[in-house]
């Protein structure tokens, strides 16, 4: 039976800084020690820049950094080739697999939120940066700690990972959920408010627990209200400019403001 445009049917989430690892660290880290396998020190700030992409594209968007291009150049002697970004990335997936359970850890608030979306009678689904063999070490940890999607797509499942659209109709077809407006996206990065724009979505940013503002729970819970106001109000606006419809600090805000999404259908507006 075809879904309604009057109401919202599903929310496809996604993984790192959005539903688990406070902070997105688990692509992080492996992306420094990766490069710094390859003789190549990358900065914090560099390795979250593309933050959101196919983990290979990603590697791709970090060697055309021009500081890390020069120093890539300056080690090899020549500049990143394609076959430079495959081998990097080959270097990289196992490093990822290796560590990323220990970053499985639904972040607080994701369990009970979903419980509430679930109670609506909404469908979950998930879209990623990872790759399948990832996603296959991570959701199991995820899942005996509370977080179960209903459906999943990894990067490398897809025809493109984002921003092009193809994660989330996956997901829809999986769900068994369209027209797509029947559909929020939810993630922490521009990349991600790009792949529900182009998938035709609903899209909300995450602010505060993934990788723009980049640091765990503890480290933010240290943080006085002013100063932690003052770093999330550019996080803000950096994903409004992506185009997100919605920002809000976390998963647990999410449900609420899905009635101001169903008012908006409800109105024949469309994303």
């Amino acid at each position: 039976m075809p879904s309604s445009n009057q109401q919202v049917r599903g929310i496809i989430f996604d993984w790192a800084g959005t539903t688990v690892d406070y902070g997105c660290f688990a692509p992080t880290m492996v992306f420094i020690e990766g490069f710094r396998a390859h003789g190549v020190e990358i900065t914090l700030e560099e390795a979250r820049a593309p933050m959101g992409l196919h983990k290979r594209d990603h590697i791709a968007a970090v060697l055309a950094l021009p500081r890390v291009r020069e120093a890539w150049a300056a080690v090899h002697g020549a500049a990143p080739t394609d076959a430079d970004v495959q081998r990097v990335y080959d270097d990289f997936a196992p490093r990822q697999i290796a560590v990323i359970a220990q970053y499985a850890a639904p972040i607080p608030g994701v369990v009970e939120a979903v419980a509430v979306l679930q109670a609506r009678g909404l469908k979950i689904g998930s879209t990623t940066g990872y790759t399948r063999a990832m996603l296959d070490a991570l959701m199991p940890v995820a899942a005996a700690q509370g977080y179960k999607p209903d459906a999943s797509v990894g990067a490398d499942e897809a025809l493109a990972g984002r921003p092009a659209p193809w994660m989330a109709f996956m997901n829809a077809m999986k769900l068994g959920i369209y027209p797509m407006t029947a559909l929020v996206k939810v993630g922490d990065t521009p990349a991600d408010i790009a792949e529900g724009l182009n998938a035709g979505m609903w899209t909300v940013g995450i602010a505060k627990t993934g990788n723009e503002l980049g640091m765990n729970a503890a480290e933010v819970d240290a943080l006085d209200a002013t100063d932690l106001r003052a770093r999330l109000a550019p996080i803000y606006q950096r994903l409004y400019q992506a185009g997100a419809h919605y920002v809000i600090d976390s998963v647990a805000d999410l449900p609420p403001l899905l009635d101001d999404v169903e008012r908006r259908l409800a109105a024949g507006e469309k994303p």
